[in-house]
């Protein structure tokens, strides 16, 4: 990846506002500012999307271990990996999901042991693993198409693929008999009993297929095995936290966030944010990204914001309006270009210049959490992405310009001259009238 812009920001104008005679700051910072008057009860994690496939052609999961360092020094809290049970080879299309065995491990991937050890070395450096699961359809080698005819949905005595889709390496299961449920239900802990997993993301969770019964009965169930386990459903369906999951998807993150860095126009992002996290339970969070496997495989990682440089700033965005953000493998990658698919294996560079990067915005995330409880208020203008939050006394201002050039931002009047902390570079100074950012720049303050 080219030079990351992220951290670059030079400040400017900064005399006295004539509207205070230019003798007295505006906002002066208190000396010992209070705690903010709410706290938030929603989680402020991090979630890496690991493809094995990118991590090697073979023994994928013990080249994933060993790069669970490098995503936890990101400040990543969560690993979630995409399928790792046994694809399908008959009338495969690569997918890997498409299951044939959901007891057994990809042997590309490597072995039971391996994720077991992978899991291990997770836990000790403080991260969680998520499993990506299949509930939905199987492939046409999986046993169950043998054993169990009748757990698949059938036309005129023959099994189908999902109705409405285009994926005709897959079989639909036929949820309106039981036994499906309970089977399904059954493989799925057979990994938290095996190998220790902290949780799940559930494909295809909006299938019309599956009926709501299935959902409710197995939150219950699985946090009934583990109270904290972590259930993220593929859906934009708030129901979802009422069956019992704690994350869904916001669907409109990553398009609204390229629509406005390719345009040069921010004004959508804070409204879009905000929208999506309305209707989110305290405690609950929604997810929130740049690029998770589908958007990477569909668009181009080098243009879809506009240059590779952009991807730190958009990033920003993803987590700094609530939520929780992701980080998909690639995002961390030194020269990619083009769509990524997710059915390919390919051994590719991660970056470490961008570790520090990553890390930085991430915990100037975790150090916001409760500010972001309070009250937000929309400055955006032109290119720049710019609002702040407002708890008590504490208050948060986020600046992203979301353009390839230069740009110069006007700070809003009620913060300029307040003591605040860039929590990108650690350096305290008073917010001035102007800002400049570089190109895809960006900076975080908090008093």
């Amino acid at each position: 990846m080219a030079a990351v812009a992220a951290a670059a920001m030079l400040f400017a104008g900064c005399s006295k506002d004539s509207d205070n005679g230019g003798d007295q700051p505006i906002n002066p910072s208190p000396e010992n500012p209070s705690k903010p008057e709410v706290s938030s009860k929603s989680p402020a994690y991090v979630v890496y999307e690991a493809n094995p496939r990118f991590f090697g052609t073979e023994n994928c999961l013990n080249a994933l271990a060993s790069n669970l360092q490098r995503i936890a020094n990101m400040g990543c809290d969560i690993v979630w990996i995409m399928p790792v049970c046994e694809p399908s080879s008959e009338k495969s299309v690569g997918s890997p999901y498409s299951i044939k065995n959901y007891d057994a491990i990809n042997p590309k991937y490597g072995t039971i042991a391996d994720l077991q050890n992978l899991v291990k070395s997770a836990h000790n450096l403080g991260l969680k693993v998520l499993l990506d699961w299949v509930p939905n359809h199987t492939g046409w080698d999986n046993p169950w198409i043998t054993e169990h005819p009748d757990w698949f949905m059938q036309k005129n005595g023959q099994i189908i693929s999902p109705p409405g889709q285009n994926w005709n390496d897959v079989a639909q299961l036929d949820y309106s008999n039981p036994e499906v449920a309970v089977g399904m239900s059954e493989a799925i802990k057979y990994w938290i009993t095996t190998a220790d997993i902290d949780g799940f993301r559930f494909d295809y969770a909006d299938s019309p297929n599956i009926p709501v019964s299935f959902w409710t009965d197995l939150a219950k169930d699985l946090k009934a095995m583990r109270s904290d386990i972590l259930l993220l459903a593929e859906s934009s369906n708030y129901s979802f936290y009422s069956y019992g999951y704690d994350m869904i998807y916001d669907w409109g993150s990553a398009p609204t966030l390229s629509t406005a860095f390719k345009s040069g126009k921010a004004a959508p992002i804070v409204q879009e944010g905000q929208n999506a996290w309305a209707e989110v339970p305290e405690g609950d969070s929604i997810l929130r990204y740049v690029f998770n496997h589908d958007t990477m495989s569909e668009n181009a990682i080098d243009t879809y914001y506009g240059a590779l440089d952009a991807l730190p700033a958009a990033y920003v965005l993803t987590g700094m309006l609530n939520g929780t953000p992701l980080i998909y493998s690639g995002m961390d990658a030194e020269g990619l270009k083009g769509t990524q698919s997710f059915f390919n294996y390919k051994t590719i560079s991660f970056n470490e210049v961008l570790t520090p990067v990553y890390k930085a915005i991430n915990d100037a995330y975790k150090a916001t959490k409760d500010v972001r409880a309070g009250s937000l208020t929309d400055y955006s203008s032109g290119a720049i992405s710019a609002f702040t939050w407002t708890n008590g006394s504490k208050n948060v201002l986020v600046v992203v310009n979301c353009s390839g050039s230069e740009q110069q931002y006007v700070t809003p009047m009620s913060l300029r001259y307040t003591k605040m902390t860039d929590l990108i570079n650690g350096a305290s100074s008073e917010i001035p009238v102007t800002i400049n950012l570089g190109a895809y720049g960006y900076a975080i303050y908090m008093n």
